[in-house]
């Protein structure tokens, strides 16, 4: 009988390639670290790739853009900035292909001729857990306590994070919900991220607040009840707006707000018009004359308050000033509150029927609010070995962005680069062609991205300029499974 041995010198077989040798049909899908082993026919987890005739390949098509509304462009200077075009033709990463891990280029490495001048553009799909939302939500209504938590489909998926000038503002996803908590809290942050991301409609609910539902560039839903107005400005503002209109037809005006209510005569603007002090103090903290601070508790009802009878402003009416028959407005600050009163004999506030001119002024403050809207951004850091993927020194092309050598772009779209270190980037998600973004098991999402630059100085900062190709070559070699589509540069109806 007789015997063999191993040859001790022989590298030792992997299971990954044991499996490999007994299954050759089958491919390693090295997109993400999930590595899907994907049969003939079939597509990896994420669906992005798949197995064809044994190749491992995109399933999405590789988008093009027609830049019909003007893509971004570096004002002034020598060459514009536009990433590479060629016939009103835009490469964009949206389908072209992930790096990961980075040791290798990036699917796409273009050059051509942009304004005269030679340029690269770095075309790829970047893997993000670095990622988020910012949402913003026009309306006056309170929608939770800053800092509460916000939820989807139960799961902590962000937070209520400081409001803005007639805006209420969410923060969602980030790192540590895609990693940092449970599997499903990870997958459900996803989820939301792609969907908000993609142009899709999203319920949330807000810990000790309201149940909303966000989508980009629609109007936001809480409780049930869609939005139609972003408030014109706080009370003080409003005041200050509209002050004039009223004079002669209303001897004291409230203008209720969660943030800053205002009363008219005591307002520098009813000063500066010389009205009459109408003796009426609401309650609240004064900060200045005629704008009050805290009048209620914030809500859902007057001027984002909890207050539903508008007579609950009032603390006092003081008889050494006012006077029987005063006219009084109380109104919000988007005019879809209103109430008209004349006070009686004992100074008490008796509703009466509204005079035109007032009606027409409340109807003015409705006009000059602005449709409620939601607006999503995306936000992201490009860091890591994404670079890697454009240069073999990637602090190079760190510098190359925040110098303005090097522009950023997401699926064509216009960034803002945040200053400091890295390559921090924001975008509108209506700007990029409809689902741009998807995502990847880990949990992250996928999300377009381009660096176009001078080609000196791409090769300068160690790009891999052996893997430079042609414009025209890779759209003749793209060409069956390219979508052209026109750019959406700027939100839809803007």
């Amino acid at each position: 009988m007789t015997t063999t041995h191993a040859d001790p010198a022989a590298p030792e077989e992997s299971a990954l390639d044991a499996a490999r040798r007994s299954e050759p049909d089958i491919v390693t899908c090295d997109a993400c670290p999930v590595l899907c082993r994907i049969r003939p026919g079939k597509s990896g987890a994420c669906d992005r790739y798949g197995n064809v005739d044994g190749r491992l390949t995109r399933m999405d098509p590789l988008v093009l853009l027609t830049p019909e509304t003007g893509l971004v462009r570096f004002a002034g200077g020598e060459w514009s900035g536009n990433p590479i075009a060629s016939q009103d033709i835009v490469v964009t990463g949206i389908g072209a292909g992930t790096t990961y891990p980075d040791y290798k280029p990036a699917p796409f490495i273009i050059a051509a001729d942009v304004d005269g001048v030679d340029v690269v553009t770095v075309v790829t799909e970047g893997i993000f857990s670095y990622c988020g939302l910012k949402v913003k939500i026009d309306t006056d209504r309170h929608l939770g306590a800053e800092c509460s938590p916000v939820r989807a489909n139960g799961e902590q998926v962000g937070h209520v994070t400081t409001a803005e000038y007639g805006s209420q503002m969410l923060s969602l996803g980030g790192v540590r919900h895609l990693t940092g908590g449970s599997k499903r809290e990870g997958t459900v942050t996803c989820d939301t991220l792609l969907t908000l991301g993609n142009g899709g409609a999203v319920e949330l609910t807000i810990d000790g607040g309201v149940s909303i539902t966000v989508q980009a560039g629609g109007a936001p839903i809480v409780d049930g009840v869609r939005e139609h107005r972003m408030r014109v400005g706080c009370g003080s503002a409003t005041i200050g707006i509209f002050a004039s209109q009223w004079l002669g037809h209303a001897d004291e005006v409230i203008v209720v707000d969660d943030h800053i209510t205002g009363v008219l005569t005591e307002h520098q603007a009813g000063r500066f018009l010389d009205m009459r002090p109408a003796g009426i103090r609401v309650r609240g903290r004064r900060s200045t004359p005629g704008r009050y601070f805290q009048v209620a508790n914030p809500g859902l009802g007057w001027g984002g308050t909890d207050i539903a009878d508008p007579l609950a402003v009032i603390e006092r009416i003081d008889p050494k000033i006012a006077w029987p028959g005063l006219r009084l407005l109380i109104v919000s600050t988007t005019g879809e509150h209103s109430a008209w009163f004349v006070l009686d004999d004992a100074l008490r506030p008796q509703p009466a029927t509204m005079p035109p001119a007032i009606a027409d002024a409340v109807a003015r403050i409705g006009e000059n609010c602005e449709p409620a809207a939601c607006s999503v951004l995306f936000m992201a850091g490009a860091g890591g070995s994404l670079r890697a993927g454009v240069t073999e020194n990637p602090v190079l092309l760190t510098r190359a962005v925040q110098s303005g050598r090097a522009r950023v772009t997401t699926g064509g779209a216009p960034t803002y680069v945040w200053p400091g270190g890295g390559i921090t980037f924001m975008a509108d998600v209506t700007a990029l062609p409809a689902n741009a973004f998807g995502y990847v098991p880990t949990p992250a999402i996928v999300a377009p991205i381009e660096f176009t630059l001078p080609r000196a100085d791409y090769q300068r900062l160690g790009g891999h300029a052996g893997r430079i190709r042609r414009l025209e070559d890779v759209l003749a070699e793209q060409q069956s499974r390219a979508k052209l589509l026109p750019a959406r540069a700027k939100p839809p109806g803007s």
